[in-house]
């Protein structure tokens, strides 16, 4: 079990990393002037990058919370977990959103400031300091 857990946090770790760095590729993108084609693509094909990426470093690290709640039953019965599945839920929601923004952006049609995409950067932070919270501390 120990095992599954190391690979979860290094994987959960490394989903949030790219979690934190895309909507920062956003930020650079509303920013980019008009007539800057070439920085434009650049800066879009490091984002799909990272996205392809970030969704692949998700999968196992929902697969091994999986294994750990419902091969270990840890935190079977517990407010904390359910607290904390619910914060998972908004992850994937916020993963998803990023993914969302990125076809705007490919298609012209993000239209928000870079200054809305820098606010958007922190609700990561905030996700991950809430699950943190809730598995080590278990409140409820």
């Amino acid at each position: 079990m120990l095992w599954v857990k190391s690979l979860h946090i290094v994987f959960v770790a490394s989903w949030f990393a790219g979690l934190f760095y895309l909507p920062r590729i956003y930020v650079n993108l509303a920013l980019v002037a008009p007539d800057s084609q070439a920085e434009r693509d650049r800066l879009l094909l490091m984002a799909r990058k990272l996205l392809r990426f970030t969704t692949i470093l998700a999968v196992p690290a929902l697969a091994l919370g999986l294994w750990l709640w419902l091969g270990w039953g840890i935190g079977r019965g517990s407010g904390w977990l359910h607290a904390k599945l619910f914060v998972v839920l908004l992850v994937i929601g916020y993963h998803h959103a990023c993914a969302r923004l990125l076809r705007q952006f490919e298609r012209g049609q993000a239209r928000r400031s870079h200054t809305w995409y820098r606010w958007f950067n922190e609700a990561p932070v905030l996700l991950l300091l809430a699950a943190v919270v809730l598995v080590v501390v278990k409140p409820f």
